[in-house]
């Protein structure tokens, strides 16, 4: 089998509920600043949600924006600041060996739910039914915003893999890069969830949607209090490319994807299976070539739900339970569960511990349950580490999907 090639991460565009860019977000992680907050949504009532506030008119215009949907501007807003960062300029690019792979989780189910609220006004009287509604709800409606916005050629499509798909979408996207298919991809994953009642009132049903009269209290990874979800919304795309492309157009290089995994648990369809994790743990370090030893930072998936985090922490003890140097921190814990874009985000806000060399907490973590104590658990302050070369990036999805990502530290050759 052939040598594949190396790929390395070279520009980051994101919208996360409390930043709108790697440097303002990496900030808040550090200095401990939630977004999330209180959110009303039809039929549902009051609630706690994780809400994006970027500039949506920066690359597109009014029209569009009422055209379009709220996942495809959260994609053309992370795809346009992915390219500003790498130092692209399509114009110079073949945009036919440009391609978009984007993960998702509920989109679709957004704008059927909003467009029958509105005939419901008119005593659902289908005149005034929008005529954008099939290509508002096709599957690879994000990846096609963004290839209409940039005039993108290439291919251009959605991955669907529940929360697991901000891991997904960068592996698929890295994939593509080894097997020839383009030259440079867009890779990563998006989610409007907050704008569905669907998904909130089904968390309600599980006895798993997470409430707290504080909203930047309600998301608690591994505390005995956890009782639940966060839903939020958010977007990470990145520029990707083989590092012999990169170097030849004398880019940044952020970091090299070294090792990556992809399993199911073939279970239970929301249950998580510790076993099952632990396989795809293990998966990506192998392919790596990397013990868990080496590894410095684990991007916990962790969403605040009893049984889930119980059994990542299970999986988590199995790998490194004997590594003094490995840390694990969460990210939903600031943010909520991002969905779609959750292990995009999360895998984002850890990269700056390259350079800075820190590893953001997890927070609200008031009472921690003995199911989650895994060694070197950051809890509530940053913790200053001696070195990171090694990130692991987990993310779980329901129907038993899961995967890693291991990134590490450009090492210059």
């Amino acid at each position: 089998m052939p040598e594949l090639s190396r790929i390395v991460i070279t520009g980051i565009g994101l919208t996360s509920p409390n930043g709108n860019d790697l440097a303002t977000y990496r900030a808040n992680l550090l200095n401990g600043v939630s977004g999330v907050r209180k959110w009303t949504i039809r039929h549902v009532g009051e609630t706690n949600a994780g809400v994006c506030d970027f500039d949506a008119l920066r690359y597109q215009k009014r029209k569009e924006l009422r055209r379009g949907t709220r996942a495809g501007s959260i994609s053309i807003f992370c795809a346009g600041d992915a390219l500003k960062d790498a130092g692209i300029d399509l114009s110079t690019r073949n945009r036919s060996r440009v391609g978009i792979y984007i993960g998702t989780t509920e989109h679709g189910n957004v704008e059927t739910e909003n467009q029958i609220h509105e005939v419901a006004q008119y005593d659902y009287d289908l005149a005034y039914w929008s005529h954008h509604h099939n290509p508002r709800t096709v599957a690879n409606n994000p990846a096609g915003e963004v290839a209409l916005t940039f005039g993108i050629t290439g291919p251009a499509y959605c991955v669907g893999a529940a929360c697991a798909a901000g891991n997904v979408g960068l592996i698929h996207g890295m994939q593509m890069l080894q097997l020839g298919e383009v030259d440079l991809a867009l890779a990563g994953g998006v989610s409007e969830s907050i704008h569905t009642f669907g998904i909130f009132a089904s968390f309600k049903a599980q006895g798993a949607l997470a409430a707290h009269d504080d909203p930047t209290k309600a998301s608690r990874p591994f505390d005995k209090g956890r009782n639940g979800i966060v839903v939020s919304e958010g977007g990470c795309l990145y520029a990707l490319e083989r590092l012999e492309d990169a170097q030849r157009r004398g880019a940044r290089i952020i970091a090299e994807v070294v090792g990556h995994c992809i399993n199911s648990d073939a279970a239970d369809f929301v249950l998580p299976l510790a076993e099952r994790q632990n396989e795809c743990m293990r998966g990506a370090l192998a392919r790596a070539g990397v013990a868990p030893t080496e590894v410095d930072i684990v991007s916990s998936h962790a969403t605040a739900t009893p049984m889930g985090d119980q059994q990542e922490c299970e999986a988590v003890r199995a790998v490194f339970g004997d590594s003094a140097r490995t840390h694990v921190n969460n990210t939903k814990s600031f943010i909520g569960h991002c969905m779609g874009a959750a292990g995009s985000l999360e895998l984002a806000g850890n990269l700056p511990s390259f350079d800075d060399g820190w590893a953001h907490a997890t927070i609200n973590v008031d009472d921690l349950d003995p199911a989650c104590e895994v060694r070197n658990l950051v809890m509530n302050a940053p913790k200053r580490l001696e070195r990171v070369d090694h990130v692991l990036n987990l993310s779980f999805g329901m129907l038993g999907i899961n995967s890693a990502v291991l990134v590490r530290r450009w090492r210059g050759s």
